[in-house]
């Protein structure tokens, strides 16, 4: 936090759009703003956009004029890559060549986070010499260009108007874990931003509350809980929020947080464009693999246009859909279909919101022996199955629910999710009361720009911290058994709900910590766990999840050579900008910190 700041910015790094929003502080009524950015919409041309879609196109040398990838204030790089609106309209066409997903890629624990991963090439797709940028390096790039747009903006003439010298604050999914989180730091670090980390959720319902001003209190009452259902591009998250009262006052406090669900509109766009793939291959017309990926990202664009509320026009029935072709093997010219309406629809609203009872939980599917290097997308895609799982398992029932992500945009969605909410209900005559007034593309940034000013003591806070309880694992001492290896126990480092800034120490117990050669640490986490406190020793660890482990040697202390163990308490921190760090103390008091493993889990 930078109270001295003149702006307070707020910025949505999303998985498919990314916004901006800034109160100048100076101003005697502070306002909230969007920030239109400037990006190339087609070759030698910018232009401004509400949003900046998170799209990174990395471009071969025979496709455009050296330097017509250039944004203005880059002119004469001549640029190899382009991110933004041109970047996701070109790509579909291209796919080989188009970085999507990166923030899915980010909290993806499964592989190497900071390895040239980005674009995957599908089993059986024809290699292509392109470059390759891991998921960190693609949302720094995201993360540069927002800054370089800001400056241009806002501080020419003024290096102290640069958004580096702002008040910055960067949502993440509420469901990141602890390393997820440590790399979006990472990646604006690169950028050269300092940022704070604030949970997409509550930016959203902070976006309600500065729309509503004191009026939120005539909506909310005493024991109401309220459900933000975030859909996007590519999570899924739900949040709950409660509604106390302190001294006669109402207090807000994020009580559970869901976990991390691999399943929003980059699914349904996989199955809308699955659904005319067999219509093609119905009517003789056979795509290859680039091909089929290209018929995703065309459907993209035609079941945004088919679930719009009509708030921008007359609703549409139906919606063209265009792939390109790819030789006269395949296919010789371009192939035309369309998505209506109708299908649309029934696809989606039944398909990945069916009605269901409050005890229904997702599917499992059994897992094949070899899988292709992807995204672990969730295995059921129905979204009310996993709603049912949260709400089951934090054992609560909201009376209210605020809408957000761009899925959320179409109607008969969030109809269907009211309608099973209120078949639900423990009391069928009371309504379930939606919140409305907000954005569903803009909510987030919006949000976190109005929670700078909270910060500076400007509006209601939402009691908040850690969205996990977090554990070290403990190797059990026990005599060697053949076949048996000791048993692990979880010792709690963080409680759920630690706040920013603030340290915790487990007084009184020792551990020994192994130093001067390899040993493998592991983090646990909990989402559900919720009255752990620090020190708290957990036997059954079937309701935790390991998070990420850390293989390393850590350096001998004074007087002690490798192998030996050292005798040492436990601390963490979690830091003022949201991530968790854990400290192994000597009794001379030296310090080892142990920094979680970004690469892929074995």
């Amino acid at each position: 936090m930078r109270p001295d700041a003149r702006y307070v910015v707020g910025i949505d790094l999303g998985t498919t759009n990314t916004a901006v929003a800034y109160v100048d502080t100076r101003e005697e009524t502070p306002a909230l703003r969007m920030l239109p950015l400037l990006q190339v919409v087609r070759p030698g041309a910018s232009e401004e956009r509400p949003t900046l879609p998170s799209f990174l196109y990395l471009a071969s040398s025979a496709e455009v004029a050296p330097g017509a990838l250039d944004p203005p204030w880059a002119q004469g790089e001549k640029r190899s890559y382009a991110v933004g609106f041109w970047a996701q309209e070109h790509g579909w066409r291209v796919p080989m060549r188009l970085v999507s997903s990166a923030k899915s890629w980010l909290g993806h624990p499964g592989v190497d986070r900071t390895a040239p991963i980005l674009p995957p090439t599908p089993a059986g797709a024809e290699a292509v010499d392109v470059e390759r940028v891991s998921p960190v390096t693609s949302s720094a790039r995201y993360i540069e260009h927002i800054r370089d747009a800001w400056d241009h903006v806002m501080a020419q003439g003024d290096p102290s108007a640069r958004l580096a010298a702002q008040d910055v604050y960067l949502t993440v999914p509420a469901s990141f874990d602890a390393v997820a989180r440590e790399l979006t730091v990472r990646a604006a670090t690169a950028a050269g931003l300092e940022v704070t980390l604030l949970e997409e959720p509550q930016a959203a319902f902070y976006s309600w509350l500065g729309h509503q001003g004191d009026q939120w209190r005539k909506q909310l009452h005493v024991d109401d809980v309220v459900l933000v259902c975030d859909i996007g591009g590519g999570t899924t998250d739900f949040s709950l929020i409660a509604v106390g009262e302190e001294e006669g006052n109402l207090v807000l406090e994020r009580v559970a947080v869901g976990d991390h669900i691999l399943l929003g509109g980059d699914n349904m766009d996989l199955a809308l464009a699955a659904m005319l793939e067999r219509r093609l291959a119905e009517k003789g017309t056979r795509l290859d693999a680039w091909q089929s990926r290209s018929l995703v990202h065309a459907c993209r664009s035609g079941k945004e246009a088919l679930l719009a509320d009509g708030t921008q026009g007359p609703a549409k029935d139906s919606a063209p859909v265009t792939v390109l072709g790819r030789g006269r093997s395949v296919v010789g010219g371009t192939i035309n279909t369309e998505l209506k309406r109708a299908d649309v629809e029934q696809l989606l609203v039944d398909g990945f919101f069916p009605l269901c009872g409050a005890d229904e939980r997702p599917r499992e599917r059994r897992r094949t022996g070899l899988k292709e290097l992807g995204l672990p997308y969730a295995a059921d895609p129905a979204v009310t199955h996993h709603l049912a799982k949260f709400l089951g398992d934090h054992q609560r029932r909201p009376t209210a629910v605020l809408f957000n992500g761009g899925v959320m945009k179409g109607a008969s969605l969030r109809r269907r999710i009211v309608e099973t909410l209120d078949s639900w209900s423990d009391d069928p005559e009371q309504d379930l009361l939606v919140l409305g007034g907000t954005d569903y593309d803009l909510a987030v940034a919006h949000g976190a720009a109005y929670y700078g000013l909270v910060r500076r003591g400007k509006g209601v806070r939402i009691r908040g911290g850690t969205a996990r309880s977090y554990y070290i694992g403990l190797e059990t001492s026990m005599p060697a058994v053949p076949g048996m290896e000791p048993p692990l126990k979880g010792i709690c480092v963080a409680p759920f709900g630690m706040e920013e800034g603030t340290e915790a120490e487990i007084a009184g117990e020792e551990f020994g910590l192994v130093v001067g050669e390899p040993a493998e640490f592991r983090l646990l986490s909990s989402s559900t766990r919720n009255e752990d406190a620090v020190g708290a020793v957990v036997e059954d660890l079937g309701h935790i999840q390991e998070t990420s482990p850390l293989e390393t040697t850590l350096p001998p202390a004074p007087g002690t050579k490798p192998g030996d163990v050292v005798p040492v308490h436990l601390r963490s921190h979690v830091t003022e900008v949201g991530t968790l760090e854990v400290w192994c103390v000597g009794r001379d008091d030296q310090k080892w910190r142990l920094e979680f493993d970004i690469r892929a889990q074995e």
